[in-house]
């Protein structure tokens, strides 16, 4: 089993700046793949940005590239979204998630997910 706890959302208004945190534990946590996702009301859960705890490659979906950074820091099994330039449509529930192996896109392939942080942006 491995928890997921996110924390640091929030309200800002455009332009802002908000940093999400994710604190995993539980089994092993080393050997699975994280990732973000957002689901904004009425709408699917969709990627975000995703890493592995010992790979180097970081993946973002199209939407936050440029945006939004995600990182990692090991000694506290902790993942981050630093999230920069924020507009009104990146106003959702963020996830964070972990599956093991790598990263992938799907959510339905994730196994573990956390209860979700929002994530408001006013105009």
């Amino acid at each position: 089993q491995v928890q997921l706890v996110e924390s640091g959302g929030g309200l800002v208004q455009a332009g802002g700046s908000l940093r999400l945190s994710c604190a995993a534990s539980g089994r092993t946590v080393s050997s699975y793949a994280m990732g973000w996702f957002r689901q904004a009301p009425g709408k699917e859960r969709k990627f975000v940005a995703g890493l592995t705890w010992n790979g180097p490659t970081i993946y973002y979906g199209d939407d936050v590239q440029g945006r939004f950074t995600i990182s990692r820091e090991n000694a506290k099994n902790t993942v981050y979204l630093q999230m920069n330039s924020l507009k009104p449509e990146d106003t959702a529930v963020y996830y964070c998630a972990a599956r093991q192996g790598v990263v992938v896109y799907t959510t339905s392939r994730y196994d573990y997910w956390g209860q979700g942080t929002q994530v408001t942006v006013s105009a």
